[in-house]
């Protein structure tokens, strides 16, 4: 008798541990999955904010450009390209396109004074280079909390929980090799002699 008690009493105790790490195992991987939902929210409050100014830059500067009409062509493309609900590594590669067409753009800006000058542009290159900031620093967020949720789903005791509960690794929103560093964008002033300065070096993302 006293060795039927021990040993249910033993299997109690497994039983209270065992259930005390799945329940601390799923309110951890839940917390992370909340994390990452926010830090998506976020990103994509910052793309559909860039989605907003895209057109107003085209606006301003097309009846200069006249003759660069195919790297206007290219940003709206790649703006009317966007949607919210396409997957995450989709949208990281449409992203990216954009990215790289918005410095395209700007480099050929560049070359037309009277829009460097053009105060509305400047403003619109500010908005538009900040908006560049803030989705590669949520990025960067988004894919740690990424990252952390899916190597602890796959590591006990998650794993075990990941099968029965149906955790799946998630898509990081990924960057392409030129994107490791965050351009410069900034339109170049003429100062009064007609010289151009030249432009900050590129600054790495942090």
């Amino acid at each position: 008798m006293p060795f039927a008690v021990a040993a249910a009493f033993a299997v109690a105790v497994v039983a209270v541990i065992v259930n005390f790490i799945a329940v601390v195992t799923y309110n951890d991987v839940v917390a992370l999955v909340q994390r990452i939902d926010k830090a998506w929210a976020n990103i994509d409050v910052a793309l559909k904010q860039r989605h907003d100014e895209l057109p107003n830059l085209v606006t301003a500067v097309r009846e200069v450009m006249g003759f660069e009409q195919a790297v206007l062509e290219e940003v709206t493309r790649l703006r009317n390209a966007y949607d919210p609900d396409r997957p995450v590594p989709d949208q990281g590669a449409l992203s990216a396109d954009t990215s790289r067409a918005v410095r395209s753009l700007f480099a050929v800006v560049e070359n037309y004074p009277q829009l460097r000058s053009a105060a509305n542009v400047m403003d619109l290159q500010a908005e538009i280079e900040r908006l560049e900031g803030v989705i590669a620093d949520r990025r960067e967020l988004y894919n740690d909390q990424v990252y952390r949720y899916n190597t602890r789903i796959a590591q006990l005791p998650a794993v075990v929980l990941a099968g029965v509960l149906g955790w799946r690794p998630r898509d990081f929103f990924a960057a392409d090799a030129e994107e490791a560093v965050r351009p410069d964008v900034s339109l170049r002033s003429v100062s009064p002699a007609g010289e151009v300065p030249t432009t900050e070096g590129r600054r790495p993302v942090t």
